[in-house]
């Protein structure tokens, strides 16, 4: 019998020092965290959310994965696509959530490519849309300038009458079909798509030219520059990941 299909979720690892009111003896420790928002959005669309720690090897999880997101955070090393590499901070990312953090980096890179080479439904969530269009090859904005779109904006959900960050979507996407012409979405980034990657192409954007969307035509690969797990309404992006999951399951059981 088939089951649900298993969506693999990406996280980080710090330290439980960062937990206010740790014990003391257990303030090195490390912990896994993932936003829970993630799990129980896939889990309500019908899928079974699978927690991945960076032990996970990204082949192996690809093996028995039917889909993957890979989840907002801290920016991705410049080193990766090219940026400048003075701005780093030579901090224990698992004591800093800000730090860059370049274990995660090799995960989620090889874990990106794995999934793709497999034809797995792939869903880039802000951090995980750029860290999708680096491993594709692509490159970045530093950092976005003042602008009439506030990008760095409070995370708190928009209303259908805010569109201080409305997202317009290019007719015939897969974007456009899962979220129609536009929609308002919240914001949290300063960083976002510069020079796309392979066989990446923007097809959603702010008013002001950032990209909010990226997809790979033809195949189930999408990216989102907002949090759909902190949006107030459901948000398509989550029930598509386990939509194009399902899919590749039933793919799969077929052979």
């Amino acid at each position: 019998m088939r089951g649900k299909p298993l969506v693999g979720i990406t996280g980080r690892r710090v330290q439980l020092g960062l937990i206010a009111g740790t014990d003391d003896r257990y303030a090195t420790a490390c912990v896994d965290a993932f936003v829970a928002a993630f799990a129980t959005r896939v889990a309500k669309a019908g899928g079974v959310p699978v927690h991945l720690p960076y032990d996970a090897d990204p082949l192996d999880a690809c093996e028995w994965l039917s889909g993957v997101v890979i989840t907002g955070g801290q920016d991705v090393h410049p080193a990766r696509w090219g940026g400048d590499t003075s701005v780093v901070r030579d901090v224990d990312p698992r004591l800093d959530p800000h730090a860059h953090d370049p274990e995660r980096d090799e995960y989620e890179f090889t874990l990106a490519r794995a999934a793709i080479d497999r034809g797995l439904p792939v869903l880039g969530v802000c951090r995980g849309m750029q860290l999708l269009n680096v491993a594709l090859g692509g490159t970045l904005i530093a950092d976005l300038p003042p602008g009439p779109v506030p990008h760095l904006s409070p995370l708190a959900a928009p209303t259908d009458g805010d569109v201080e960050h409305r997202v317009s979507f290019e007719p015939g996407s897969t974007a456009a079909r899962v979220f129609g012409d536009s929609v308002v979405t919240n914001s949290w980034h300063h960083q976002a798509v510069d020079r796309c990657g392979t066989g990446l192409v923007v097809t959603g954007r702010t008013p002001d030219g950032v990209a909010e969307a990226v997809e790979v035509p033809g195949a189930p690969i999408l990216g989102v520059q907002w949090h759909p797990e902190w949006m107030e309404r459901d948000d398509p992006a989550m029930a598509w990941i386990v939509d194009e999951s399902r899919k590749r399951q039933e793919i799969e059981y077929a052979h």
